[in-house]
């Protein structure tokens, strides 16, 4: 049930708002250059094996020196390398990891995207109008740890399974839907592309698309399928997807809405006050119908 009265139509109102805020968004064919190559084909359950339809990378070229330049970005990537790969392994946090967590939040609180979901959620009762308590509130969504495998000892967090990706028992990749951590992993040879994901083609994705659904092995796993913004900002994924988040006391939040051309499904997953995972899938793009 939802806490506050909202609907689909105001959400993609807002969320189309964020769009228009986020000049951060990197501009594709400029920017950065992506190749979608061929359409994945299917992988069996449990498996890790799946048919190469790229033999190229997804990302051609990125300018690395926006994603230096631009704040943000700078302090999202400081942020890649502060986690454990494996659940079941308890993550330390360092004095230095608690300040970078801290020095992010602080940078995409000064965008306007942030701002914007920062006075929607006052409006809707969701949020405290104080920004130093809304800055505890996303601490406590994204980056507060907790236990994903039983077995062991807090072992991760909204941030890292979102934003970074995790392993699952050694053999399932979960989480990783960010275009930056993956570009990065790609650089390093840690993910191999294995082709896009489309139904037919009201799916089908066009290189110059800010979602789209991948499928990859990373460091020798394979993710069936995972959907990805591509070129937008940290802060607006983090600003949709916490307004989707507290919104919602569901175990799992799913909402429709059109965002610029795209037709997409947004999904919110609750692991108590944090977030488990969010990701966005892509229904339909370039105005086509559903």
């Amino acid at each position: 049930m939802a806490r506050g009265q909202h609907s689909n139509r105001e959400l993609a109102e807002v969320f189309d708002q964020l769009w228009r805020l986020d000049t951060n968004r990197l501009k594709p064919g400029a920017d950065y250059i992506i190749s979608l190559q061929g359409r994945a084909g299917y992988v069996a359950q449990g498996s890790n094996y799946a048919r190469d339809r790229a033999s190229a990378p997804l990302f051609k070229y990125v300018n690395e020196e926006k994603l230096k330049s631009i704040e943000t970005y700078a302090h999202f990537i400081n942020l890649l390398d502060n986690y454990e790969m494996s659940t079941g392994v308890s993550e330390t946090v360092t004095s230095e990891e608690l300040k970078e967590n801290r020095l992010f939040i602080d940078a995409i609180m000064e965008t306007d995207v942030m701002k914007c979901a920062h006075d929607y959620l006052v409006k809707k009762g969701q949020s405290p109008s104080d920004p130093a308590q809304f800055k505890r509130q996303l601490y406590d969504i994204w980056f507060r740890l907790y236990h994903r495998d039983r077995s062991g000892g807090e072992d991760s967090c909204g941030f890292e399974h979102v934003f970074v990706g995790e392993t699952k028992y050694g053999h399932e990749i979960t989480g990783l839907h960010n275009w930056v951590q993956f570009y990065l992993q790609e650089k390093h040879g840690h993910i191999d592309y294995k082709g896009y994901k489309a139904r037919d083609n009201k799916d089908t994705p066009d290189e110059d698309d800010h979602v789209l659904n991948l499928q990859f092995s990373w460091k020798g796993l394979v993710k069936p399928i995972g959907g990805s913004f591509i070129g937008v900002s940290p802060e607006f994924e983090v600003a949709v997807f916490t307004i989707i988040f507290l919104l919602s006391t569901e175990k799992m939040s799913s909402v429709k809405v059109k965002v610029d051309e795209y037709m997409l499904e947004l999904v919110v997953y609750r692991q108590g006050r944090s977030i488990g995972t969010s990701y966005p899938k892509l229904l339909s793009s370039n105005n086509r119908d559903l």
